[in-house]
């Protein structure tokens, strides 16, 4: 491969929460590991491989000039979007003011909610649900109804488009939010889906926020659709999320942005965005966006994808030979599994906290499942260089899926 993937990066005193943020958040973060152990960090969703170079170009050329004023988006900027997200995800007709920054995916989310909901209201998402869709909802007063993801007999996480029916109706709702590939569950939507989804939710009059910030992370043969490509109705109802953040490993940048094509709808949201005058783009994440949209990133985030989906196969195989009583859906995009441990605590009585501690102990920092809404699950970050990878994989066999 022309990029690196292998080389183990010391991310301490880096400004990296994933290993300096040990013991930092009871309850969210891990404890840090027991002496003789280093970390091996697979909870937090940022990855652990040096990101395309260009980025670093662009913000070093750009820092090279003395000053840092008042500045507006550039043409460049805009023309970066519209071209990745026509050449990764077939999208035609975008224009600039589609466009939108929001200092975060998760600000955007807020943004649009309160724009269409009264605090009280309910909202409906899926189930597992995103930690980070729980504490922002919930904490602008909205109450959140789950309709829960189910898997088929093949262990594939599909939708249930009869509850979704049902529980918008019954709870009044109308802002629904929709994650799409899905996190934690790794689903990337088939068309047909996303459609069906698009029906419950016209059907019901719902204003729907895409969250698809992992969009260009799929893995193997899969394809993402963009929720608002299904239809026209979907094209003019839901407000879109992306940034380049965790494609790029960029979260510590800032810089998200949304793509709405419904006049209406857009100015809501960005009327809402803007009066607080908290949601204003740097210039270096601005640029950095520029550098990670080039040809370059491109093929890097094509190198990434496959070291991913290597790195996922390896796992998920990993845990069906060593673990069977484990068990999970094959994420088909994100760098995350999301591994249901009931039946493995239930017949070695052992606690999902007794599990979690066994396994920060060592150095495997794994992620409380709990957080997302399931009652016995670990979240699992496997955006690592794969020698790290399999010494995560022998320290569970040694010290924690044990008798």
């Amino acid at each position: 491969m022309k990029y690196d993937f292998t080389s183990i990066m010391d991310r301490h005193g880096k400004d990296a929460v994933a290993v300096d943020g040990l013991g930092s958040r009871p309850g969210f973060a891990p404890d840090p590991p027991k002496d003789g152990f280093d970390v091996i960090p697979m909870w937090i969703a940022d990855m652990n491989f040096p990101t395309v170079p260009t980025i670093q170009d662009a913000i070093i050329e750009r820092a090279e000039h003395p000053a840092f004023g008042y500045f507006n988006p550039t043409d460049e900027y805009y023309d970066s979007i519209i071209d990745w997200q026509k050449t990764r995800n077939g999208v035609t007709g975008l224009k600039p003011e589609d466009i939108g920054y929001e200092n975060g995916v998760l600000g955007g989310v807020v943004s649009t909610v309160t724009s269409f909901a009264a605090p009280g209201d309910a909202v409906l998402l899926h189930s597992p649900t995103y930690v980070g869709f729980t504490n922002a909802i919930e904490s602008n007063g909205y109450h959140i109804v789950h309709s829960p993801l189910k898997r088929d007999e093949n262990g594939v996480w599909r939708m249930d488009f009869e509850d979704m029916d049902k529980k918008l109706k019954e709870n009044n709702i109308h802002v629904a939010v929709f994650c799409s590939p899905h996190n934690p569950c790794g689903r990337v939507w088939e068309r047909w889906e996303i459609e069906k989804a698009m029906e419950v939710y016209r059907d019901n009059d719902c204003v729907v926020i895409s969250d698809e910030i992992w969009s260009d992370i799929i893995l193997g043969d899969h394809k993402h659709i963009p929720t608002q490509s299904v239809s026209e109705d979907a094209r003019n109802r839901v407000a879109a999320m992306y940034a380049p953040s965790k494609t790029f490993n960029l979260a510590g940048l800032v810089g998200s942005y949304h793509i709405i094509y419904n006049k209406y709808l857009r100015d809501r949201v960005t009327s809402k965005g803007a009066k607080p005058e908290y949601n204003a783009m740097n210039v270096l994440s601005m640029h950095a966006l520029i550098g990670a949209y080039k040809p370059e990133g491109h093929e890097w985030v094509d190198e990434l994808r496959q070291v991913l989906t290597g790195n996922v196969d390896y796992v998920c195989d990993y845990f069906t030979e060593h673990f069977p009583q484990v068990t999970f859906g094959h994420p088909e995009g994100t760098y995350m599994l999301f591994l249901d441990c009931s039946a493995w605590c239930e017949a070695h009585n052992v606690t999902l906290d007794e599990l979690l501690k066994r396994a920060w102990n060592v150095g495997v920092a794994v992620q409380d499942g709990r957080q997302f809404k399931a009652p016995c699950a670990i979240r699992m970050n496997v955006a690592l260089p794969l020698s790290r990878v399999k010494e995560a994989m022998e320290r569970l066999s040694k010290y924690v899926f044990v008798d």
